[in-house]
């Protein structure tokens, strides 16, 4: 489920670009739009991670239970992907809250304004994760990019019950399994053969790893900001799942039904479905993040056929309830 990439533009800004795979496009998918100020609590059992909401953020929901895509005001992104290694260990042995899975993206957009910021608060993880299964039978066994304005990015990964992060703005690529560690070591050894003679061409996740990290580096970098978003965007297809495409035994392997790309210096949230012919974005200056301001929500598989600018399609809409068992 999904490729993630972090691209840098002539001018030194940078840009997220996210693909989203999965094997039920009928999973219901909807911008948020949350303000400063909201009171979380991030599952529904007594002695939840409870949290009150520093930043506002523009996300994108999955199934009407999980934050799986998202920017804050301060520009650090969210990016949720499918790992089928994730064990998020026995949630009856822990001594510290628990924290839908739905929610674990959004507590970092909630509450950090960088990565550094993040990976810092998570040193001594204040939560322990749990995954319930997904409404489409399948586990939900993810790891979390983070990203930001600076090109800083983190890779979260939660194995035999531990949280393992890796932390270096050199992590511009990530994908689903095998583990990020592994991801590294095959794309090294393709590194090595390279690129312009030869790339791997499945769409299994390693292979797709070691493709668009070729893509990302040998894209120009263009001083054009129209430019460097439409360079984002043609890597991002160029790595998609043509749809109907999958492997029944494996979810990592599904067709692309969405993508995002956010643009950290225009602090624009674009969204493309593969099943519409045409991408909508949000600006988050339009939005309202003000404490006490409205939460805004905007169905994106629906039957309006959406283009162009939506904020002001968002309409007020209470907070989804997190995934839980």
């Amino acid at each position: 489920m999904c490729t993630r990439i972090i691209h840098e533009t002539g001018t030194g800004t940078y840009i997220t670009g996210r693909g989203m795979d999965w094997n039920d496009p009928t999973a219901v998918t909807r911008l948020y739009s949350f303000p400063r100020g909201l009171e979380r609590v991030g599952a529904p059992v007594e002695g939840a991670m409870a949290w009150t909401s520093t930043y506002g953020s523009v996300i994108t929901s999955f199934y009407d239970g999980a934050t799986v895509d998202g920017v804050n005001e301060e520009g650090l992104v969210a990016n949720v992907l499918y790992l089928a290694e994730a064990d998020f260990g026995d949630a009856a042995a822990s001594d510290t809250p628990p924290l839908s899975i739905g929610a674990w993206a959004q507590y970092f957009l909630d509450l950090f304004p960088t990565v550094a910021a993040a990976v810092a608060a998570m040193q001594d993880p204040p939560f322990h994760v749990v995954a319930p299964v997904l409404p489409n039978g399948r586990a939900a066994a993810v790891h979390m990019s983070l990203s930001d304005s600076t090109g800083d990015s983190a890779i979260l990964e939660y194995l035999d019950g531990r949280l393992v992060m890796h932390h270096s703005s050199d992590y511009t690529v990530m994908t689903n399994s095998p583990v990020f560690d592994q991801q590294l070591a095959i794309n090294a050894y393709w590194e090595l053969i390279g690129g312009d003679r030869m790339l791997p061409g499945t769409i299994n996740p390693a292979d797709r790893y070691v493709r668009v990290s070729y893509f990302t580096k040998s894209s120009p970098k263009f001083d054009d900001p129209r430019m460097s978003v439409a360079s984002v965007f043609s890597i991002m297809r160029a790595i998609g799942v043509p749809l109907g495409m999958e492997d029944p035994d494996h979810p990592n392997i599904s067709a692309t039904l969405w993508r995002t790309i956010i643009d950290h210096s225009a602090r624009r949230y674009y969204f493309e479905s593969t099943m519409q012919p045409a991408v909508v974005w949000i600006d988050l200056d339009a939005i309202d993040f003000s404490e006490g301001a409205s939460p805004t929500q905007l169905l994106m598989n629906g039957p309006d056929a959406l283009a162009g600018d939506v904020a002001a399609r968002m309409a007020p809409a209470e907070p989804f309830a997190w995934m839980w068992a």
